[in-house]
């Protein structure tokens, strides 16, 4: 099933009716990451369990940007353009500087590596957030089993200064990441302990200080039905457009289900892109699809 469901009729002036949901790619194991890289003209995103970064560009189609990726997962740009990864296998973060040189930038917390990095934003500072969850050293479909020392947490790196520090603990498996567009807020995804069978799962709202350095709240922001939240991302308006088992659900920054994307398979994970950013690149399980919206996705001062 696809198409768009108008819960709320604000949903309405988002949709275009003559954009339809486009298939794009297919035949990749469990689609993530995904990111555009607008100076380049073309997305990134990961076939995660093979373990290669994949490159999308219009009128050409897919080729292997990375492989192997360190089973990469969660993608995002810093201030300049650098690609920062999220890497399940080597349990890191790392940079892709612009000659191609990969730098690892953090895999360490107190003295104790990280699990596995899931998701990251870049904030206006420059800062880098990231989650990191046991999903990718759980199973050796992802990244490979290995042993977590430390428990799944929410994190702020400085690359200036190499601080990292833990901006909050309470999850059982912090996953996909964004901020509002003035900042303010921080949607966080909670995708629970799935070795539960009724693991918690919902989207989480955090305000961050004027400093940027503590966040308080952490509310429950929206529960996603059916399934759960992955990945999402913001819009110019601040909705919040996340992942679900029947494709994408646009959420208002008051946490009312305005409308649904239908995609004909789960969802993963979704970014904004092409030129004006009105583009909306969906990862379906083994299939990645695009839609043109009526919004533009975030951008920052």
């Amino acid at each position: 099933m696809e198409g768009a469901w108008f819960i709320d009729p604000r949903f309405a002036r988002y949709i275009l009716d003559n954009a339809p949901l486009e298939t794009l790619a297919e035949g990749f194991r469990w689609i993530e990451g995904l990111v555009w890289m607008g100076d380049a003209g073309c997305l990134l995103f990961q076939d995660l369990p093979r373990d290669r970064t994949m490159r999308w560009i219009e009128d050409v189609g897919v080729s292997v940007y990375r492989a192997p990726s360190g089973y990469a997962n969660g993608q995002a740009r810093d201030r300049t353009g650098r690609l920062i990864a999220c890497s399940h296998r080597d349990r890191c973060l790392y940079r892709t500087d612009y000659d191609g040189q990969v730098t690892r930038l953090v895999d360490r917390h107190g003295g104790k590596r990280l699990n596995a990095p899931n998701d990251v934003v870049v904030k206006s500072d420059g800062s880098i957030w990231f989650t990191d969850p046991l999903y990718g050293i759980s199973t050796d479909y992802e990244g490979g089993r290995q042993e977590s020392e430390q428990p799944p947490a929410l994190y702020r790196f400085d690359p200036a200064s190499a601080d990292i520090r833990v901006m909050a603990s309470d999850f059982d498996g912090p996953n996909g990441l964004a901020f509002s567009p003035d900042e303010r807020r921080l949607y966080v995804a909670e995708t629970g302990d799935q070795s539960k069978v009724d693991p918690a799962q919902f989207i989480r709202v955090f305000d961050l200080s004027p400093d940027g350095l503590s966040l308080s709240g952490g509310d429950l922001f929206h529960k996603v039905d059916p399934g759960y939240c992955d990945g999402l991302k913001v819009d110019e308006d601040g909705n919040v457009w996340s992942s679900a088992a029947d494709g994408v659900h646009c959420i208002s920054p008051d946490g009312e289900l305005l409308g649904k994307l239908l995609v004909p398979h789960r969802v993963s994970n979704l970014c904004f892109g092409g030129p004006m950013r009105n583009r909306l690149f969906i990862g379906g399980s083994h299939t990645l699809y695009a839609i043109f919206l009526n919004r533009r996705g975030a951008t920052w001062p």
